[in-house]
């Protein structure tokens, strides 16, 4: 398995700190509202590596945090707590914001057959971590007091900007919309590890510290938790290419000042959903959610296969006509399977069956190429492969790619059934006597027939599986 490792800036395998195992860390949301498509394109395509590493062998430990408190609505480190926002607006308490849009991500999550993380952890849940992790970063240096609040020292650093396309005029994203620079900072770059109620009296998350009553800034959450659950050594963090500067920068600085070694070698980014105006944002409100997906009349998984047709490094633009387009192509997809439940049982190949084992594997372990295992998909459809291997092949692949396509391709048939189950014997008889006549090349006599079925209510089809008769 290879990816574009975001660190090195090329693509390579990912390194694992203990054999056949691998502990992977993914940002998770914060729960001031719900998820939007494009947050969620982001985790379904960690959800794709996820089980992709599973698919490769590898036994994978997945932590993601719940960040409830902390996440400032400036990268700055200024400006209101996203999670005290999210409560203003609908007059309810923090805690009960964030159990309502936690509750809300998963259902989606569950829509978009995403697997939940093996460890699931609220930042609420880890304030004496938080504050553990701070005082050892003020007495080994690294951190400061001022105005109140506990700061990281970046020109303690021998390299801040690890990533390679960042630089200190980056920061100015912090300083926008009327927000004031921290002048506390002794350093640009510097970022909050602890605010105290100094700044912010109206918090209404807040714990008592060695230094006043406050809460920790976001990015000491992730290392802490992370730690927490995967040791002093990660092998694969991942995130939104938004996350990468500041947070995942700062991140690696805190976690790297605390333990005195490099803390995670691999780094995976996925780019962002766009719309026609940009990129898809909270703040500019363009909200689309899953639920309305579902009230257009839009499955999930048609988004989930929407995504999988693009690389996760290139931006993907979204609009409806697109998403029109992966509704087709998954109905399709999901009726050609259907269709294999009625092929002749044949020998089969196992050495074709293992090339296209292989073709697949290679489309998902060459960073991650959905497009290319989708191809190899369709690929199989067509393959001179026995019924019974095509449907294994087909569950093996769905495996990674996660769109329940047996699952569909089986109601489909079921639905079917029971439709053609309800047609009365007066119609059954004439689409018989018309099946005949087709046979028999008497398609004049099939014309008027089905003309005849017409005036009862009724529609037939013929279809890649036969004819098909459907109430009009």
């Amino acid at each position: 398995m290879q990816i574009f490792n975001s660190l090195t800036r090329k693509k390579e395998e990912i390194a694992t700190h203990e054999s056949g195992k691998l502990s992977m860390y993914t940002c998770g949301p914060t729960v001031y509202h719900f998820a939007h498509i494009g947050n969620l394109r982001t985790y379904i395509m960690e959800d794709v590596l996820e089980k992709a590493l599973r698919y490769e062998g590898l036994d994978v430990k997945r932590v993601m945090n719940i960040t409830d408190v902390g996440h400032l609505t400036s990268d700055g480190d200024t400006g209101d707590d996203k999670m005290l926002k999210g409560a203003k607006r609908e007059h309810k308490t923090v805690m009960e914001i964030a159990k309502f849009y936690t509750d809300a991500f998963f259902a989606d999550c569950e829509k978009l057959n995403i697997k939940r993380p093996e460890v699931v952890e609220p930042a609420t849940n880890n304030i004496a971590e938080f504050i553990k992790a701070v005082e050892k970063l003020m007495e080994t240096g690294y951190a400061y007091e001022a105005g109140g609040n506990i700061y990281f020292d970046t020109s303690k650093l021998g390299k801040y900007y690890v990533f390679g396309d960042v630089s200190e005029d980056d920061l100015e994203v912090g300083v926008r919309d009327g927000v004031e620079a921290d002048s506390n900072k002794r350093n640009k770059a510097d970022f909050v590890l602890w605010f105290t109620k100094s700044k912010f009296d109206d918090q209404e998350l807040k714990w008592d510290s060695p230094w006043g009553i406050g809460y920790p800034g976001w990015h000491i959450e992730c290392s802490c938790i992370a730690m927490k659950h995967c040791g002093e050594y990660l092998d694969l963090h991942c995130g939104g290419i938004d996350n990468q500067f500041p947070h995942h920068t700062n991140e690696i600085a805190q976690s790297e000042a605390l333990i005195g070694h490099q803390w995670c070698p691999s780094w995976f980014h996925v780019h962002h959903l766009n719309t026609s105006g940009g990129k898809m944002s909270k703040s500019k409100g363009e909200f689309l959610t899953v639920s309305l997906l579902e009230e257009k009349g839009y499955d999930p998984l048609v988004y989930r296969f929407f995504c999988l047709q693009s690389h996760y490094r290139k931006t993907l633009t979204f609009d409806w006509e697109n998403l029109n387009n992966a509704n087709g192509a998954y109905e399709k997809l999901v009726a050609r399977i259907a269709a294999v439940y009625s092929e002749q049982p044949s020998e089969g190949s196992a050495q074709k069956a293992e090339e296209l084992k292989k073709a697949f594997t290679e489309a998902i372990c060459n960073d991650l190429n959905t497009a290319q295992a989708v191809t190899v998909l369709y690929d199989l459809l067509k393959a001179d492969i026995s019924k019974d291997q095509k449907l294994d092949l087909i569950k093996s692949f769905d495996s990674v790619l996660g769109l329940d396509l047996i699952g569909h391709a089986e109601a489909q048939l079921k639905a079917q059934q029971d439709a053609e189950s309800d047609v009365p014997a007066e119609v059954a008889e004439l689409v018989e006597k018309r099946r005949e006549a087709r046979k028999a090349k008497d398609f004049a006599l099939a014309d008027e027939l089905r003309d005849k079925i017409s005036e009862l209510g009724w529609e037939v089809k013929e279809t890649r599986e036969g004819t098909k008769v459907y109430k009009k």
